[in-house]
């Protein structure tokens, strides 16, 4: 038991408990870097170009908007807006998870916020919520590990994603978002959670039709930020009696 103790708040222990959190980050994301590299290649860049890209963006959805915006010739400063539109929650993740990383140095921040995606705020908030400290070290261990994984497909992808004829055929389109509503669940014990799902579900879905694509992603989450402001936070035992 003693050693489990140390294991857990000892720097390596931290790291690699991290790690072993990204597991199904990087199974789930997989298949998606290498389809991006694939789709890069398709669309007129190099191996080298597409690994860049992923390192020096490092988001899946915007990275897909991009490549397909590239291979169409549109102006630039459509596809900067419209990779701004899809990497536009991230602004939210960082308000929200800020708090958390407030006591880290400025450079360790930086390179937080930079590696920051959906399932790294996800796993960050629900350790925060859970009482524990957001470390640094911890922090790495989860997001590096997803950050590696992702350039080093994107690259296979680049090599060899022309010989899957069609991957939409294989499924792996389907497990992201099967990952992403496992993320959603877990914070089912927050107050307001059903309500400010729904609304945010049923405005993406409204502005996916009405407005299109990439901006009703983040339509779909100002929807429930604006929910969750409106609405009176919830404290327990009002309206009960003792």
């Amino acid at each position: 038991m003693a050693s489990d103790a140390v294991m857990e708040t000892s720097p390596a222990g931290e790291f690699w408990q991290g790690v072993r959190l990204s597991i199904p980050v990087v199974v789930a994301a997989g298949p998606f870097a290498m389809l991006f590299g694939a789709l890069a290649v398709d669309n007129g860049f190099s191996v080298f170009e597409a690994f860049l890209m992923s390192a020096a963006v490092f988001g899946g959805a915007s990275q897909m908007v991009g490549i397909e915006l590239f291979g169409h010739h549109v102006a630039p400063w459509l596809i900067v807006l419209s990779i701004f539109a899809v990497n536009f929650r991230h602004v939210l993740y960082s308000a929200a998870i800020g708090r958390q990383l407030a006591h880290w140095p400025l450079a360790q921040q930086a390179i937080g916020y930079f590696l920051l995606t959906d399932p790294q705020y996800a796993i960050a908030e629900s350790r925060a919520q859970a009482g524990r400290k957001v470390g640094f070290v911890w922090y790495m261990g989860a997001a590096l590990a997803v950050y590696v994984f992702w350039v080093l497909l994107t690259v296979l992808g680049a090599f060899f994603g022309r010989l899957i004829p069609d991957t939409a055929a294989v499924g792996i389109d389907f497990l992201l978002p099967i990952y992403f509503l496992g993320l959603v669940m877990e914070f089912r014990k927050r107050p307001l959670w059903l309500p400010i799902v729904l609304v945010s579900a049923a405005t993406s879905i409204l502005a996916y039709k009405f407005v299109g694509s990439p901006w009703h992603v983040t339509l779909g989450a100002l929807g429930g930020v604006v929910l969750a402001v409106v609405l009176p936070p919830h404290r327990s035992g009002v309206g009960e009696r003792p």
